[in-house]
């Protein structure tokens, strides 16, 4: 068994983290931590999430006697934090034996400048951002095996790298005309601290962050050419839904289109290929990216869309995904039944 700890764990997502470890065949849950000034500092978990009202973990606060202490005893540490903490905890937290998996976006895009300009500080962990392997389960098993910090996807990056990652890695993309994503996220997305924005009363269905969201650069990095993205905010609780519009290379089929999806995903138990086009039921407190598509041959263009759940698949099942890899075990185990 290997011992897991996870810092952040009061959140949507850390809490996520805390019933997917606990329950997971190969992990053994040994500290669950948010940081030193929290308000839920001491209190069980159970006493802040109802869903894992039956597990008895207590919220450590952390410091860097605990961080120090974390590196050289765990063999994973989940960081569930904001980038600041990660990006501040990295070189103590990899300073030892444990591999960290950091779920924010402290170490996703390797450019610093551009790392400054969208997330509004100055990235100074330049060992650490050296060390990161971005963690797109199913496109980079290889290099997440053998890699000691994990960089964990964002959840649009992943509905839409999802989305997108066959076409292009199939060539089969015009590069003169930029994809174009729209997609809508459920508010736990926002994380749970109280804003009068991500309300559930105040919410509508509004665009947010337009041609300036900081997941903009981390897609076009992983995919290797430049996007338009616009997420949404919807007044629905979990989920994200990505409808991708791009123009095809000349000459590219339905068939073609096909043909990349289903060599890209064929051997994936979580990426699920539709016959029709997906909703978020479909996915919701579940591992699984659905994607289908269609294809107009007169136009040369197509549409995709990926449902996934943004707090599991967007955030705490792949963060699971990944460390599955880096035991050298199938990416879905102990997620999919």
């Amino acid at each position: 068994m290997h011992k897991v700890s996870i810092i952040g764990a009061s959140g949507y997502t850390g809490a996520q983290l805390v019933q997917l470890i606990h329950q997971h065949p190969d992990f053994v849950l040994s500290g669950t931590y948010v940081s030193e000034n929290s308000a839920d500092a001491h209190k069980p978990i159970s006493a802040l999430h109802g869903n894992v009202a039956h597990l008895p973990y207590v919220l450590t606060p952390v410091n860097d006697n605990v961080l120090n202490q974390l590196a050289q005893e765990m063999d994973f540490v989940f960081l569930a934090t904001p980038h600041e903490a990660s990006h501040d905890w990295m070189d103590s937290l990899s300073s030892g034996k444990a591999r960290i998996l950091d779920l924010s976006g402290a170490f996703r895009i390797k450019d610093v400048n551009v790392f400054s300009a969208f997330y509004g500080f100055a990235h100074t962990a330049e060992k650490s951002l050296s060390k990161a392997v971005y963690g797109l389960a199913e496109w980079y098993s290889s290099d997440i095996a053998d890699a000691s910090i994990i960089a964990v996807p964002g959840c649009y990056p992943t509905a839409s790298l999802t989305a997108l990652k066959p076409l292009m890695e199939s060539n089969l993309l015009d590069s003169g005309v930029r994809p174009v994503i729209n997609a809508v996220s459920g508010v736990s997305g926002a994380g749970r601290k109280a804003s009068l924005t991500t309300s559930f009363y105040e919410v509508s269905l509004q665009a947010y962050g337009v041609m300036g969201h900081r997941h903009t650069p981390e897609i076009e990095a992983y995919l290797g050419t430049p996007v338009i993205f616009t997420p949404h905010l919807g007044n629905f609780k979990r989920g994200i839904l990505a409808t991708v519009t791009v123009k095809l290379a000349q000459g590219t089929t339905s068939q073609d289109v096909n043909q990349a999806f289903s060599a890209a995903y064929q051997s994936s138990s979580i990426v699920r290929l539709r016959d029709s086009f997906p909703k978020i039921d479909d996915v919701a407190h579940t591992p699984f990216v659905d994607v289908h598509w269609k294809v107009d041959e007169t136009s040369g263009y197509a549409v995709i869309t990926s449902a996934i759940d943004n707090v599991m698949k967007g955030a705490a099942s792949q963060a699971v995904q990944c460390a599955n890899l880096m035991i050298g075990k199938p990416s879905e185990q102990g997620l999919v039944t």
